[in-house]
């Protein structure tokens, strides 16, 4: 079942791509753009990372961090974040528990892949609570960017 706005977002620990232990406490006191993507080195999803990246700044003017999951190992998202030179954490819900909880999960994928993580977006205020709620079915969209900016600056 997917988060509604007004939900408090659920807790979670998970691997970064530096092999820490990252979980949404240590975000405390500072809005969240969670982003959940399917799959490290496809093509949607490095445009829609890159775009975070070139407009990192903006999200941090709108006092947030910027974090993105997916079912990769922390050594994929390792190599991914190095590669495309991402600004922000890449952490790995390998065991597909983070995805599930958010209601961010596909049962079947493409090419009969199982457990993927939906492309989705999540704003959480610095209290823990969903601002902004985006679950995108279709793996080839993009999620709503203005919107996303457009909640953050609600919250200042």
């Amino acid at each position: 079942m997917a988060l509604k706005v007004g939900d408090k977002a659920p807790l979670f620990k998970l691997y970064n791509d530096e092999q820490k232990e990252v979980g949404l406490a240590d975000y405390g006191g500072k809005h969240l753009v969670l982003l959940f993507f399917p799959l490290a080195f496809t093509g949607v999803c490095t445009d829609e990372l890159c775009t975070m990246r070139d407009t990192l700044p903006e999200y941090n003017q709108l006092g947030s961090s910027v974090a993105a999951i997916s079912v990769d190992s922390v050594f994929t998202l390792a190599r991914y974040r190095a590669d495309q030179q991402l600004n922000f954490p890449l952490l790995s819900d390998f065991n597909k528990e983070v995805s599930r909880q958010y209601g961010a999960l596909y049962d079947t994928f493409a090419l009969g892949m199982e457990g993927v993580s939906k492309r989705a977006a999540f704003v959480i205020d610095a209290e823990g609570v969903v601002r902004y709620a985006e679950v995108l079915e279709s793996a080839g969209d993009q999620p709503d960017y203005s919107a996303i900016k457009e909640t953050l600056a609600g919250l200042q």
